[in-house]
């Protein structure tokens, strides 16, 4: 048996801390801004935009919390550490972004039938407060949007904030200049109609590193191929892959190699060769397998495939 390296890391998520703490901190800040604006000038849109950067500043200090979990170091009961917290968090967030996405759906439906009273002139200067704000946690988050899962769903939070003081600004303008009252809801279905689908497809990355699917980008045929033209390999089977956290995939294997690897101490090399192998070809720098001597798999349960 051997294994690649051990499970201390620091997790993509925690590499970026500081900007996550700045994105809470802004996020915060503009929910207070704009809940005092909502109750000075009667604009449920500004309410409505609080309520939803608070969620979205809640889910990012998940993110955060999960961060500081995932680096805290592995046990004897937790192999891997806390590190899974992070896909936890980011399933988390998917939901919360969701239920935010159909609020807003279905308040901007009410809105359509029932449209409220405000003050434009206020609500347009409380949006451009919170636009601001906004647009200083995209610029913070957007070169590292892809680092991980969480960082992905933090900058969707952030990005779908802006996109709501942007929806907040058009309104009050409309309003001002028009007196059609209906540009609120219409413009809040519209910000629905794009939270949703990008919170369902955060929530399937997420359910698919908990559920160890093979992480994209990874063929396991390719894999066969690479493992079974090394010399002195003859099958390679309960081939898994899958995700522990964004930035950590895991290979474990079985491999059926030369009886004479066994008596003239070519193992170790062996392992060296397909670690070598694994990571070189597949960037999967934590890999585990198990030589075997032809046969051996006959006497194994059969479990997996």
């Amino acid at each position: 048996m051997g294994s690649g390296h051990g499970h201390d890391q620091v997790t993509a998520t925690g590499r970026h801390r500081k900007a996550l703490a700045a994105v809470v901190a802004i996020s915060l800040g503009i929910f207070v801004i704009e809940a005092a604006g909502a109750v000075i000038t009667g604009s449920l849109a500004l309410l409505a935009d609080a309520g939803h950067v608070l969620a979205d500043a809640g889910g990012v200090a998940l993110a955060l919390g999960a961060s500081i979990l995932a680096a805290r170091p592995v046990t004897r009961r937790r192999t891997f550490g806390w590190a899974r917290a992070e896909i936890l968090a980011a399933a988390a967030n998917a939901l919360v972004l969701a239920g935010v996405g159909v609020y807003v759906l279905v308040e901007g439906v009410r809105r359509l039938v029932e449209p409220a009273s405000v003050e434009p002139g206020g609500m347009a200067i409380f949006g451009a407060i919170a636009l601001v704000g906004n647009a200083v946690g995209v610029v913070l988050l957007f070169r590292i949007r892809d680092a991980s899962l969480n960082m992905r769903g933090a900058f969707l939070e952030v990005a779908t904030d802006t996109a709501t003081s942007v929806g907040v600004l058009a309104a009050a303008a409309v309003i001002a200049t028009t007196g059609f009252e209906r540009a609120d809801p219409i413009v809040s279905i519209v910000i629905g109609l794009v939270i949703v689908p990008r919170a369902l497809r955060l929530l399937r990355d997420a359910a698919n590193v908990l559920l160890q699917a093979v992480p994209p980008g990874i063929d396991l045929e390719e894999i066969r191929r690479h493992v079974l033209a090394l010399d002195h390999v003859h099958d390679m089977h309960d081939l898994h892959v899958y995700t522990i956290t964004s930035g950590l995939p895991v290979l474990t294997a079985h491999v059926v190699v030369d009886d004479s690897c066994f008596h003239d101490g070519h193992a170790p090399r062996m392992l060296d060769t397909l670690q070598e192998c694994i990571a070189g070809h597949f960037d999967v720098g934590h890999s585990t397998f198990q030589l075997e001597l032809a046969g051996h798999a006959g006497h194994e349960h059969p479990a997996h495939p």
